[in-house]
């Protein structure tokens, strides 16, 4: 009969300090992000508040979907024998977890400018039109 030497990890630790942690980072970045993109997406929809306002809850509910799934795909610890280790593993999954949310947010913002360039564009284009027009 053999026996199976049963090695303490602190494996277990690092998914209940990782996962709180990411899951913060994320509400925490979401809220900030999606306050303050309401005045490009009134913007984007020409001062349509209810559509903007709703557009905005479906982006904020995708990049919550989108973070906190990437965040659940690298969660895996390979054996963490010492707390120097643990710390270590942490510091790397935590770490790699901000510079993919601070590109996230970078990315949502560039398509929140992009988007509130090509509504004033068209705007003023609208606004060309009709000078024209009157002019004629």
């Amino acid at each position: 009969m053999a026996t199976t030497v049963l090695t303490e990890t602190y494996n277990f630790s690092a998914y209940m300090i990782y996962l709180p942690i990411v899951i913060t980072l994320t509400v925490l970045v979401s809220q900030f992000l999606f306050k303050n993109s309401k005045t490009f997406m009134i913007d984007i929809f020409h001062q349509k508040t209810d559509i903007a306002m709703a557009t905005n809850s479906l982006f904020k509910i995708g990049f919550y979907l989108l973070n906190i799934g990437f965040a659940l795909c690298i969660i895996e610890f390979f054996q963490i024998e010492t707390v120097e280790r643990l710390v270590v593993a942490l510091s790397k999954k935590i770490g790699g977890f901000s510079i993919y949310l601070g590109i996230m947010m970078l990315l949502n913002l560039l398509l929140f400018l992009k988007g509130r360039k090509h509504a004033l564009n068209k705007e003023k284009l609208a606004i060309d039109k009709t000078t024209a027009f009157k002019d004629n």
